[in-house]
């Protein structure tokens, strides 16, 4: 008998036997901090060739058995699932073939369910390929089948094999998998951040939730997290390896103390490539070599003792070489004869806002490509000025995404980040809530287009008073939120009373403004006197932000809110008691 004879044979006897061990890896919803669900995995028996499910798959299309091994797998997952409780979703591998072929005729994944008591809406079909779709029309329907049963679907692996946009197109899943390959070092490669936000771009637009698989270290997770927040299903072994006993917790979340640059704030690291540089007693025809064999390398930092001394730009030394004298003329200098001393530098951790402020400043400096720097002045890579543009692009169309639509000013989810990063770094702040008191009457009075008018003009008020260092947020309607951080906070917030007392009485016609305020009837029937609108601040100072979390500050605000409502006028209420 051949190889592949007795590994057939093997594969009818693990089949025959049920010898396959389903193991669970979860998925993990960062944004809630809890698992979603699990992916089933299978592993042959320990110590066969066929333990891999890669192996264990190939030798069933060879055979013939792929649609009974898939449904074994897919029974002895179930069970499993439901052994073990796991909480969430079970997504299921399931091949289109098989699907086709028996269960989409046969009913057989439900009655699995039906006979281990797990409801179909828990179950997710993860359509995974390893024979490419042929059929859309059969598969469409197939899809829809599944769906009217309850389940939900999702398509494994997208950029990978055979699995396509036209798959995406034409099943219009429920969840979409995205390639390991796509997240493998995403935050040294701006190239592959930009194309996952296509890909989050065209999610959204088909009411698809994305799936990161693939990710393994803690700043691949950073770099998806500071990149959309609306991208929170991950996968990886950073979360978990897949185990036949796996966690119904999540067990890893951002570490405890990370650093800043890798936080929150999107910074230079952000769009830092991780070149190589050279030494400056590198011979330069050795150098030519490097750059004719990386057509893609546009600059090279010159490093001595870890610090840069210059940089060498591509298009500068390849046009030294357009002569047929060159090679002699080159053969002997070295690269610290050729390199140029003036070159823009950035320290990782500068916010990606201010780097491109500071890049501008130095008009005099060459700026396409800058050296990236830790904060003692050592060489960590490369950035370039077209990378910076399209970051600070994506922070400002993500921005715009979750402003207010009147104000213009950030909204909650920019409010809460906001807070949760000041929090984060332990930061000693303000926090003033800014609500409007008898708003809702004057509305009443004179219709909401001139109570826009009204929220505008505290919006600017606000605005000019907060100042370059403090955030302002509008969490709608006429609720403000200002973080504070100067110790003149207090000054700052008693300013802010007395000019919107001054403007006040503008906002009312004439009438109303020598009564004082307006009469509204009520739906009773009732008249009743409102005076003129009026500002409520209630003010929760942080001495350190480490150890409080974004709900805490926030019930501590509703709390306070309430204390400054009580003061009649224009009135400011701040927390006394001993608190971070």
């Amino acid at each position: 008998m051949t190889t592949s004879d007795i590994e057939e044979s093997e594969l009818r006897a693990i089949i025959e036997g049920e010898r396959l061990t389903p193991c669970f890896q979860p998925i993990v919803d960062v944004a809630r901090q809890c698992v979603h669900g699990y992916e089933a995995l299978i592993r042959g028996p320990e110590g066969s060739r066929l333990h891999s499910p890669l192996a264990l798959f190939e030798m069933a299309i060879q055979s013939g058995l792929l649609v009974e091994l898939d449904l074994l797998c897919r029974r002895l997952a179930i069970a499993a699932f439901v052994r073990l409780g796991l909480p969430g979703r079970l997504f299921l591998n399931v091949m289109p073939l098989t699907i086709v072929e028996r269960d989409f005729s046969e009913g057989l994944t439900l009655g699995y369910l039906r006979d281990h008591g797990l409801a179909p809406n828990r179950v997710v079909i993860e359509l995974t390929e390893h024979l490419p779709i042929t059929d859309y029309v059969l598969m469409r329907q197939a899809v829809e089948h599944y769906r009217d049963m309850g389940f939900q679907v999702a398509l494994d692996d997208l950029g990978a094999g055979h699995s396509s946009l036209r798959h995406w197109a034409e099943l219009r899943p429920d969840f979409v998998k995205l390639d390991r390959h796509f997240i493998s070092g995403i935050d040294q490669d701006p190239d592959k951040r930009q194309f996952l936000r296509s890909i989050l771009d065209v999610s959204r637009s088909l009411g698809c939730q994305l799936i990161a698989e693939g990710v393994e270290t803690a700043e691949e997770y950073r770099s998806l997290w500071e990149l959309d927040r609306s991208l929170s299903l991950l996968q990886g072994y950073y979360f978990a390896r897949p185990s036949q006993t796996p966690s119904r917790d999540i067990g890893r979340s951002l570490p405890v103390g990370a650093s800043a640059r890798h936080g929150l704030v999107r910074s230079a690291h952000t769009i830092m490539k991780s070149l190589a540089p050279i030494e400056p007693q590198m011979p330069v025809l050795e150098l030519s070599g490097r750059f004719r064999g990386e057509p893609g390398l546009r600059c090279v930092a010159v490093v001595e003792n870890d610090r840069p001394v210059g940089v060498v730009r591509r298009s500068e030394f390849l046009t030294l070489f357009t002569n047929p004298y060159s090679h002699a003329l080159f053969a002997k200098r070295l690269v610290r004869d050729m390199c140029d001393s003036r070159f823009a530098v950035a320290v990782d951790e500068t916010p990606l806002t201010l780097l491109s402020q500071q890049l501008t400043d130095s008009a005099d400096v060459p700026q396409e490509d800058f050296v990236i720097v830790d904060g003692e002045g050592r060489y960590r890579g490369m950035g370039n000025i077209v990378d910076l543009l399209r970051e600070i692009t994506a922070i400002q169309v993500r921005q715009a995404r979750h402003a207010n639509p009147l104000t213009g000013l950030p909204g909650n989810l920019m409010i809460n980040e906001t807070l949760s990063e000041w929090l984060e770094h332990g930061k000693v702040f303000t926090a003033v809530y800014c609500d409007l008191d008898n708003f809702k009457a004057y509305n009443d009075a004179y219709g909401y287009a001139r109570g826009d008018r009204v929220i505008l003009a505290l919006a600017q008020l606000l605005d000019e008073q907060v100042g370059k260092t403090g955030f302002i947020g509008h969490i709608g309607g006429d609720d403000f939120m200002l973080l504070l951080d100067d110790a003149g906070w207090e000054a700052r917030c008693h300013r802010i009373l007395t000019a919107f007392g001054a403007m006040a009485p503008d906002f009312y016609d004439a009438e109303d403004r020598r009564a004082g305020g307006v009469r509204v009837e009520s739906r009773q029937g009732r008249v009743t006197f409102y005076p003129f609108v009026s500002l409520s601040l209630a003010a929760r100072p942080v001495s350190d932000g480490r150890g409080c979390d974004v709900l805490a500050i926030s019930e501590d605000l509703s709390e306070l809110k309430q204390q400054a409502k009580r003061q009649a006028g224009n009135s400011l209420f701040i927390e006394r008691r001993c608190r971070h």
